[in-house]
């Protein structure tokens, strides 16, 4: 009989522990979703846990992991009662894992750098080999017009009465200025040979300034189309990065792109800010977050695409599953979701 109490004991104590033991909740920094803060583990999901954790009395214990593709191992193999990050819901997860009803409703965005300015395009173009081409014909043409008005007109008029050497760059600024400025009213030519020779350099001033603004003006065009990102179909002659395993990366494969594949969030971003990339699909709310809290280095361009939902993973069969649906449904009810939604993102929360 004192074997039957202590084996009824054992066991009673036994499920007593399990049920009070910690929830381990697997988790990976993507601010704003999960972040160290002040050496505390905060951010939109966090916080949000807590307030469901409370609602439950349940009691947990954070397991921050590395990558993101080990925390969903974790769930999957069933070593963590729950995930939560920025962490989609797709067909491919569903068939491993268990989710919540969403908690965010996200999506895919573009991020590129905006520290080019227009001054150094100007530059680029201006140095450009075409450009260079046609500046050097342009002097070439005008010294030797000078010269040659020169040749026409040193008998004539007391300008360009001097020898070959002095007469080098008067008769190129003459020439120059008879481009630019349309000639000097003194400085005329008066011999039939200079007068026509002064029509003909008038005439083609047109041509010699209209190449300047056409090569100018197409180059810049060039560079504003070949470096401009506005759109996905922008995307395909670009360097483009995102993280290994996201379904960024899917989305990517699937368009028949070419990316940079990171393992994780940090290595991305440092990839981006050292020029690695032109441009950096990800999610939506964690590029927002990080060019609201850059130097002004980076901006969002185009709308948010390919829109998903992020839910709170658990195991395949998780008993949590109900009960954290009933408790979500609650923290909107009272308005405790949107006042966590409102103190992350500043606006309320778009999901109904």
């Amino acid at each position: 009989m004192s074997r039957l109490f202590a084996t009824i004991f054992i066991l009673l104590s036994t499920a007593f522990g399990a049920a009070s033991q910690d929830l381990k909740i697997a988790t990976v920094t993507r601010p704003p979703f999960s972040i160290v803060q002040d050496g505390r583990d905060t951010g939109f999901g966090l916080d949000l846990w807590n307030a469901l954790a409370e609602d439950l009395g349940e009691s947990y214990e954070i397991v921050r992991v590395a990558e993101f593709s080990e925390m969903l191992r974790l769930v999957e193999s069933g070593e963590v009662d729950a995930a939560i990050a920025n962490i989609s819901v797709t067909a491919g997860r569903e068939a491993v894992m268990d989710f919540t009803q969403p908690i965010f409703d996200g999506g895919l965005q573009i991020m590129i750098d905006s520290d080019q300015s227009s001054s150094l395009t100007v530059l680029a173009a201006i140095m450009s080999r075409d450009l260079l081409i046609a500046i050097a014909i342009a002097f070439a043409l005008l010294f030797g017009g000078g010269l040659l008005m020169w040749r026409f007109e040193r008998k004539s008029q007391p300008y360009f009465d001097r020898p070959i050497k002095e007469a080098m760059f008067p008769s190129f600024w003459w020439a120059l200025n008879l481009v630019v400025n349309g000639g000097f009213e003194e400085r005329a030519p008066t011999t039939i040979f200079g007068r026509i020779f002064g029509v003909l350099l008038v005439l083609s001033s047109l041509f010699i300034v209209s190449i300047f603004v056409a090569k100018i003006t197409s180059a810049l065009t060039v560079d504003a189309l070949q470096n401009s990102v506005n759109s996905v179909n922008d995307l395909y002659d670009k360097n483009v990065g995102t993280i290994q395993g996201s379904t960024a990366s899917s989305f990517l494969e699937g368009r028949g792109m070419r990316y940079a594949g990171y393992p994780g969030f940090d290595e991305l971003i440092a990839g981006f800010e050292a020029g690695e990339l032109d441009a950096v699909v990800f999610d939506a709310p964690v590029l927002a977050y990080y060019v609201s809290n850059s130097d002004g280095g980076a901006r969002l361009v185009g709308p948010v695409f390919l829109r998903e939902n992020y839910g709170i993973a658990l195991p395949a069969g998780s008993p949590l599953a109900e009960r954290l649906n009933r408790s979500l449904l609650k923290l909107r009810e009272d308005g405790t979701y949107g006042s966590i939604y409102r103190s992350w993102f500043g606006v309320n929360p778009s999901m109904g």
